[in-house]
This record gives structure tokens, C-alpha cells and sequence, in this order.
């Protein structure tokens, strides 16, 4: 089937204004797990988040994702429950000067939250072959990522705070929300109305871990970066 005759329009040009609110609301974004209010996402507002997430880049413009809306609090307090079997396991991995800090850390909202979002990536979306996706097969995930981030990005802009759980085992979430099995779990969120937040990722308030110099992590024209040496410390980036 032939192509439909498509043809560029002009690019739009944003005011400094509006690149400036853009990179505002970049710097401002957090990994919220405490801070959540106890009143409801509005409809017309969850709809804006959900319409940013599913204007995301897909590869071969498959749209693999799906958004799982979960409220009922039986069903959170079952996710609850998964998640702190995968902690407690989370735990048991750090070294044991660090499991006291770990454990202090509040590292979900799932509960507290009002709305939680199960993201998903339906793979045979688009059928077998699946252009852009040949020779990498994950593009699919990658692309879905880009959903949750767009959708991250809105909720902020909309004075909603969201967080990411990922501390789970794949097949707990994958019974409690029926998730069939040609379908990933690629993102398990909470969100909600806040009003104070901290004003630097609160891994890095707390200490758990700095953000690193940008500078040390450009490379020019191929792979010029050292290896981390044995021993350094390799915790999970900060959210």
C-alpha cells in the first residue's frame, strides 16, 4: 500500500518564555513518595497527563503502551503488600552499613497516593515486524519509557507530583492487575496534588548518593570513559 503524500509544515518557534517554563519544569521534577495530598486527580487533568504521555515517540509509531488506572484501595494495599516483600529483599542487598539508611528511606506512595498508574508495553502491538524495531528489539520498552516521562513531566507542570515504585517482583504485579504475559510492566506509578516538595532529588538530600558532573559524562566520538573501578560504590541512580 502506497504512502499518503505527507509534507512538512513550517517548525514552530517557542518565545524564550515558553523554553524557559519547559526547562523549569525539568529542574523541578521529583521522585515524589511522601508528599502526596489526600484529594483526587481531576478528570480533565488526568486526561491532559494521559494525552502528553501518548504524544511520546514510538518506535514505528506502534503506540505499545496502555495505562492501567488503579484506585481501588483493596488493590493498592495489595500492591502495597508486594512491594514490601521486594524490599525487605532490596534491603537484604545493600552492604550492611547502608541497610539502616535504606530502610529509613521512604521509597513509595502507593497508599498514599490517590491514583496509581501501571504503564505497560503490549510487544505485539504493530504485528511481527515492526518498522525501526528489525535489529532492536527493545525499542518497544524505550519507546514506552518515553510515555512515562512525557507523562512525568505533564503532572508536574499541572502541580501534580508522581513517583515511580520499581521494587517489585515482575509476576506479583502481573497477578494482582492480570496482566497477560506478552505484555511488560514497564512502570508502576503514583500520583497525586502536592504543595511542598524538596528542592533537589531527596536521594541526594538525604545523602544517599550526589548527582554526577554533567562534564564527566560527555564523551566525544566514541567511548572514552573509564570503567568504574572494583569496589565504587554502584548504588541505583537518582530519580
Amino acid at each position: 500500500m502506497p504512502l499518503s503524500p505527507a509534507r512538512p509544515v513550517p517548525a514552530r518557534i517557542f518565545t524564550q518564555a515558553e523554553r524557559q517554563a519547559f526547562y523549569d519544569i525539568v529542574a523541578a521534577r521529583r521522585d515524589v513518595r511522601n508528599e502526596f495530598e489526600d484529594r483526587p486527580v481531576a478528570e480533565d487533568v488526568l486526561k491532559r497527563i494521559l494525552a502528553a504521555a501518548h504524544a511520546a515517540p514510538s518506535v514505528g509509531f506502534m503506540q505499545p503502551w496502555n495505562f492501567i488506572l488503579i484506585r481501588d484501595p483493596a488493590r493498592r494495599q495489595a500492591v502495597q503488600a508486594a512491594f514490601a516483600v521486594a524490599n525487605e529483599e532490596a534491603a537484604a542487598m545493600f552492604p550492611d552499613e547502608k541497610q539502616a539508611a535504606y530502610r529509613a528511606l521512604k521509597l513509595e506512595g502507593i497508599t498514599k497516593a490517590p491514583l496509581n498508574i501501571a504503564v505497560t508495553c503490549d510487544r505485539s502491538r504493530g504485528g511481527r515486524v515492526v518498522l525501526g524495531r528489525t535489529h532492536n528489539r527493545e525499542m518497544d520498552i524505550y519507546s514506552t519509557v518515553c510515555a512515562v516521562q512525557n507523562l512525568w513531566l505533564a503532572a508536574r507542570a499541572e502541580g501534580i507530583g508522581m513517583g515511580w515504585v520499581s521494587i517489585f517482583r515482575p509476576e506479583d504485579l502481573r497477578r494482582i492487575l492480570g496482566v497477560p504475559d506478552h505484555v511488560e510492566i514497564v512502570a508502576y506509578l503514583c500520583l497525586g496534588h502536592v504543595s511542598e516538595l524538596y528542592d533537589r532529588p531527596e536521594l541526594a538530600a538525604k545523602g544517599w548518593r550526589a548527582r554526577l558532573e554533567l562534564e564527566t559524562l560527555v564523551m566525544e566520538e566514541g567511548w572514552t570513559g573509564a570503567a568504574p573501578e572494583e569496589g565504587e560504590d554502584q548504588s541505583p541512580a537518582i530519580r
